[in-house]
């Protein structure tokens, strides 16, 4: 079946998710033809891309709203969403419309013949397509998986951003933190700047950036940062900013991770004014980024590192009252590491089933934990394990939902109606 003029975009979205992903082969030569019919590689638009295991999200959201502060036309390109597609591309902040998605994936779709797309590279071709349409000074592209492969990569950034290098889609990326570093350095381009923020970074990130003769800026090395009485200090090659707002969005990586964004910003060829910079720190908002609600928690972490910043910021913050996990996970992701940097903040976790055929069922779940010494209760799904929790609650008690995208956006679509 071929898409009509008149689809919805819900329509669209459905037919993509239709496909057969399987029957595609891997690599960028399908998504380059449908790109070059586009006339999409030729367009000017100066590019960061962001790859990482974990905080690229919130790394490329402020780094496009400094860029909008700055008073740059600004496109930007993340995934996935919470709960609506739209939030996946946004112009100076606002979400696409219904209709410009529907208007972009036809025209994807009238120039791409039997070329064979997944529900991803419609999505990237979309961004860039409305970002073009919108004649954008600037766009901030958040790698999918990996890096080299992905087809946000179809763009020659001016800059990269590696935020950090973790264990997660290793059936994709490669068992180790070097396969994964290789996979994710696919984004640099040679004699560009690559700016990492992971201070034990594998080997191949440096080795890979000296090859290509790119500048590589490493964390802790050629930019850090500080915390004072009155704000945070940045510090880089470029000189010090001094006495930065905190963002908005909370945890204890999030200087770490605005830090980067700082000194990707820096290294683009534009002008950044301070002043731009420190409007746009306390307006930082992601949704299910240790997002508090109420007495709910939302993080969509879904991988041991996230995990245990998750742990980590608990135990900060929590000075009273206990804490109940709702969880529900995919299948491939490492349960067990999980389980076990979560056992430290808690006891007590309510698990349900996600609505995903990679999404293990509670019963597998709680088998899978058995070892972290946690005490699962089993649940339906996650709004069943949500009610439960909360059920439980008592005054001064947290209800934090956590493990998947899937998790959180089930019960955020509850809070909000």
């Amino acid at each position: 079946m071929r898409p009509q003029t008149n689809w919805t975009l819900a329509d669209w979205l459905q037919w993509q998710e239709s496909l057969n992903p399987r029957s595609i082969e891997l690599g960028l030569d399908r998504v380059r033809l449908v790109a070059q019919r586009l006339d999409l590689p030729s367009q000017k638009i100066r590019t960061l891309t962001i790859a990482g295991t974990n905080g690229k999200g919130s790394s490329a959201t402020l780094a496009a709203l400094i860029l909008s502060e700055a008073g740059y036309r600004t496109g930007l390109y993340t995934s996935p969403h919470l709960l609506r597609y739209n939030e996946r591309i946004a112009i100076n902040g606002v979400p696409v419309s219904d209709d410009a998605l529907c208007r972009a994936f036809m025209a994807i779709d009238e120039v791409r013949g039997e070329t064979l797309l997944t529900y991803f590279e419609f999505g990237t071709l979309a961004a860039l397509w409305l970002f073009r349409e919108a004649n954008v000074d600037v766009q901030v592209l958040e790698i999918g998986l990996g890096g080299r492969l992905d087809a946000a990569n179809l763009v020659d950034a001016d800059v990269a951003l590696i935020t950090n290098i973790g264990l997660d889609h290793t059936d994709w990326l490669g068992p180790d933190r070097e396969s994964i570093a290789r996979e994710k350095a696919g984004v640099m381009r040679a004699g560009r700047p690559v700016i990492c923020v992971d201070s034990d970074a594998p080997a191949a990130i440096a080795e890979i950036a000296q090859t290509l003769k790119s500048p590589l800026l490493q964390i802790d090395r050629d930019f850090d940062f500080s915390v004072g009485e009155q704000g945070w200090n940045w510090h880089g090659p470029s000189g010090e900013l001094q006495q930065l707002p905190f963002p908005a969005l909370r945890g204890a990586m999030q200087l770490r991770n605005a830090s980067g964004t700082i000194a990707a910003l820096k290294s683009l060829p534009l002008d950044i004014p301070e002043d731009a910079i420190r409007r746009a720190l306390p307006k930082l908002q992601l949704a299910g980024r240790y997002q508090r609600i109420g007495n709910v928690i939302l993080d969509v972490g879904h991988n041991a590192e996230a995990a245990t910043v998750l742990a980590d910021n608990l135990l900060r913050d929590k000075a009273d009252g206990r804490i109940l996990l709702v969880l529900g996970m995919l299948s491939d992701k490492p349960i067990e590491a999980v389980g076990n940097a979560l056992a430290r903040c808690t006891q007590k976790v309510f698990l349900g089933t996600l609505p995903s055929p990679r999404g293990l069922s509670a019963t597998e779940l709680a088998q899978r934990l058995q070892g972290s010494g946690l005490e699962c209760q089993i649940c339906a799904d996650i709004p069943a394990a949500y009610a439960q929790a909360q059920q439980a609650a008592q005054a001064g008690d947290w209800v934090v939902v956590t493990g998947s995208f899937l998790s959180v956006a089930a019960v955020a679509e509850m809070l909000h109606g």
